[in-house]
């Protein structure tokens, strides 16, 4: 028997975010959340997204274990963007039984019936720079410090549950050549030189919270479309700002402007954690952050964040410029290959990469199921 339990205490949050450590403990492929920084994705108090967002938690026990997990979540923001009732889930894990993915899903649901919402996705969650998506493809592949990995048979539950696809993410390996393609470089520096664009350059991290304010408007410019997502809150932004500017190493801040020094288009990667977080079972104490800090110094595995240019300079070749920055780092840098993080396989971002040595390895799922 299945017994379904509201996380209501610290205590119990504490054993919501611990579960997948545990279900995936024997998984060469799962990399753990940063747990500090999951503690403050479900406060209230220090996550701005609940400005807009309400969630409920739970937890499936079986035998006095645990064996499941789910957070339900309700974008106020993104209901009204779209004009539609919509619960949202996330960080939905479980043994492969499916009573238990059947309690949780259905337990999420009441809660969704008693809100008169109408449809339910997921794993989708606060934001779109959340965490997002079931991984469908890719399951012997390491995962991303950015991403949710799960086992494979996450999707046939899924579909016994009578959910279908609402969209793909897909991922991609870059393999950085030698050094940068002849075409590349005069398609960057033409476009530099027409245009007055140029590359901002930083010494030291704090010069870039100014400028970082700008590209996260380009974000939300950028993204204003794209499934799922709502603009980024002034309060989000300098969270997101706070979490990230001690993360970065400036060689992989790629920030373009025109000729008037605005901000136009903005790309970021970071020195995967991923092997960090592993071995750290997602704490940063007592080693992890010595395990963190030194994989930003000498990690030559990169995991790109964000790739974002302005709608009005989409047509103007600014990511040829970045792209063309991001090569010659890393090259520079000795690293050996760059991942990106789920990219929707609609976005002619994807396009892009056709011009370097690569390999599509993981795609990720947000299913949709309408309630009748």
């Amino acid at each position: 028997m299945v017994i379904i339990k509201e996380v209501l205490t610290k205590k119990d949050l504490k054993k919501f975010i611990e579960f997948p450590v545990e279900l995936y403990r024997d998984s060469p492929y799962f990399v753990p959340c940063l747990f500090e920084e999951e503690m403050e994705n479900f406060n209230p108090k220090k996550n701005p997204a609940y400005e807009f967002c309400e969630t409920r938690l739970f937890l499936a026990y079986k035998d006095n274990k645990i064996v499941g997990r789910i957070a339900g979540l309700i974008s106020h923001a993104y209901n009204k963007k779209v004009n539609q009732k919509i619960m949202r889930f996330t960080r939905f894990d479980f043994i492969d039984d499916y009573e238990v993915s059947e309690a949780l899903i259905n337990k999420v649901k009441e809660w969704a019936d008693e809100r008169g919402m109408e449809s339910m996705m997921g794993p989708i969650g606060f934001t779109d720079i959340d965490k997002q998506g079931m991984l469908v493809e890719g399951f012997k592949e390491k995962d991303l410090s950015i991403t949710l990995y799960n086992y494979d048979y996450y999707p046939v539950h899924m579909d016994r549950l009578g959910f279908r696809k609402a969209v793909d993410w897909i991922e991609y390996q870059i393999f950085p050549p030698k050094e940068l393609d002849p075409r590349i470089e005069r398609i960057s520096s033409m476009v530099q030189k027409r245009y007055g664009f140029h590359r901002l350059h930083f010494k030291k991290n704090k010069e870039l919270y100014p400028y970082a304010v700008e590209a996260f408007k380009v974000i939300n410019e950028a993204f204003a479309k794209l499934f799922g997502t709502v603009p980024l809150t002034d309060a989000i932004v300098q969270k997101s700002i706070h979490d990230y500017i001690s993360k970065v190493n400036l060689d992989y801040v790629i920030v373009i402007a025109n000729k008037e020094g605005e901000v136009i288009g903005f790309g970021l990667m970071v020195p995967s954690l991923a092997e960090a977080l592993k071995k750290s079972k997602g704490h940063l104490f007592p080693f992890g952050v010595f395990r963190l800090l030194k994989a930003l110094k000498t990690n030559k595995i990169l995991e790109m964040y964000f790739i974002a240019v302005k709608p009005e300079y989409q047509n103007f070749g600014v990511n040829a410029v970045i792209m063309a920055e991001a090569v010659k780092a890393a090259i520079a840098n000795g690293v050996e290959v760059a991942e990106t993080g789920p990219e929707l396989e609609t976005n002619i971002v994807t396009e892009q990469w056709k011009s370097f040595p690569h390999r599509q390895h993981r795609r990720r799922r947000c299913y949709i199921k309408d309630f009748k």
